[in-house]
This record gives structure tokens, C-alpha cells and sequence, in this order.
């Protein structure tokens, strides 16, 4: 087995029990101890998980932001590639915040013909270091303001996003699957995400293999309306990715 299937296993355990044992993941991976010992080290050094005496307990789905931007950079970037190079200019994007939505933005920034809906400020700051193109026009959503996300999210901020129409919903999820579509572990980000969905002609979700399968706490967009998925061709060996790919309207991988 794969380490990444191996860490989507460990994940999906941990979801459903809150806490694993050594014993219990080494007969359900059908791996040694010593991978297991491993996988544990990664993901906890990945803020997923925490380690105790005997085995794990859950954290969270989400880690945090510091550590979101350095996890599979590669693969974010070739998704981020793909989804600027299949954008038709003139167009008008919502934008999540997230780390692949970061990297998206600095793509983003060499193209003209752009109005960019978004509530994130890191994203909206690739469009002005270096002085980004007059054609473009950047909006940045008001709201009460997450340093730790560099955002801003709120009543306010849905409030402005039901003004606008956006011709595609450019958005990063926790996770994606079948059953549940795309997800966010935090109340708030859910709730922009999904204005953001509903308000957009388009939804594009871009999600690397390591959130193909998982699941997360709010659901913003059941898979059946996520008109396109770009993700990683790892992705393919990942449980679930089947499911998931019978029910969106397209799947690129990359």
C-alpha cells in the first residue's frame, strides 16, 4: 500500500474513532510496526493527528495554515497550471482562501482580463508584488478579519459575495468525496464557499489526491455539482477517487 493511501486510511480511522491503537492501524494497513510508527511521525509533524502511549488521537482535518503551505507542493502546482491554463479572459472568478488558492492567484497574475472576487488577502496580494496588470480588477471582500488565515470571513463578507455573480467558483476543500461532496472543517470558510458556489454559473474545485476520499465536518457542494475537479494523478489510486469521479461533470488530472 501506498504511504499516501496509507495516510488517507489512518485519516478515515481516526475521523470515525477519534483514536486509533498501534495494534488496531497494523491490522488494518496489514503493514509492519515500523511503518506505522512512521506514518504516525509524518502525520502528526502534518498537524493531523497526535501521537500518545499505544497509538493516535484525532486533531482535526485541517492543518494548520503554516503547514498547509508547504504540503504537496508539486501537486498544487501542477493543478494550479491547469486550472490558469483552461481559463477563458474576459471572466469574473470567486476565490476562496486557502494554500492552493494562493498559488492559483500568482498563476492568475500573469493573465489580463480578470475580475477576481476573493476574501483572501494573500491571494488578492499576488496582484501587486510585482504591480500586477491594469486590466485586471481585484475585489476583496469586507468581513471580520482571520490572521491566521489571512482572510476574512462573516456575515458581512456573505452578505457582499450574494451581490456579485461570478462566471466560476474557484474553491479548495478539506475534502472531497462522493457522499458529501466538498467540505471544510471550519463553520465559517463552509459557509463562503458555499455562497460563493451558489453564486457562481461554474463550480471548480481543486483538490490534490490527499483530499480525494477524506471527509470533512460541513459539506458546501455536493459532488454532483462540482462541474470540475482538478486534482493529481495520484489521486487514482486513491479509495473513493472512482465514486467521486462518476459523479462530478468532469475530472482533470494532472
Amino acid at each position: 500500500m501506498w504511504s499516501e493511501a496509507r495516510h488517507q486510511k489512518i485519516r478515515m480511522l481516526l475521523q470515525r474513532h477519534q483514536r486509533i491503537t498501534t495494534e488496531d492501524t497494523i491490522r488494518e494497513l496489514g503493514v509492519s510496526r515500523e511503518t506505522v510508527r512512521r506514518d504516525f511521525l509524518e502525520l502528526e509533524a502534518l498537524g493531523l493527528l497526535q501521537r500518545v502511549h499505544g497509538g493516535a488521537i484525532y486533531l482535526s482535518d485541517e492543518p494548520p495554515i503554516d503547514k498547509r503551505n508547504t504540503i504537496h507542493i508539486a501537486a498544487k502546482k501542477a493543478i494550479v497550471r491547469s486550472v490558469a491554463q483552461r481559463l477563458r479572459t474576459p471572466v469574473t472568478l470567486f476565490m476562496d482562501a486557502g494554500s492552493t488558492t494562493t498559488l492559483l492567484a500568482r498563476e492568475l497574475a500573469q493573465l489580463s482580463g480578470l475580475t477576481l472576487i476573493t476574501n483572501s488577502l494573500s491571494a488578492a496580494a499576488c496582484f501587486t508584488d510585482p504591480p500586477g496588470n491594469p486590466d485586471n480588477q481585484i475585489i476583496i471582500l469586507p468581513g471580520v478579519l482571520n490572521t491566521t488565515l489571512s482572510s476574512t470571513s462573516g456575515a458581512s463578507t456573505i452578505l457582499q459575495i450574494q451581490t456579485f455573480h461570478a462566471d466560476i467558483a474557484l474553491l479548495s476543500p478539506v475534502a472531497v468525496n462522493a457522499r458529501q461532496g466538498a467540505s471544510s472543517f471550519l463553520h465559517d470558510e463552509a459557509l463562503i464557499a458555499r455562497a460563493m458556489s451558489e453564486g457562481a454559473t461554474e463550480t471548480w474545485i481543486l483538490a490534490d489526491h490527499s483530499k480525494i476520499g477524506a471527509a470533512s465536518r460541513e459539506t458546501y457542494c455536493p459532488a454532483e455539482r462540482i462541474d470540475r475537479l482538478f486534482c493529481n494523478s495520484q489521486a487514482l489510486q486513491t479509495e473513493g477517487f472512482e465514486a467521486l469521479r462518476a459523479k462530478v461533470g468532469a475530472v482533470i488530472l494532472n
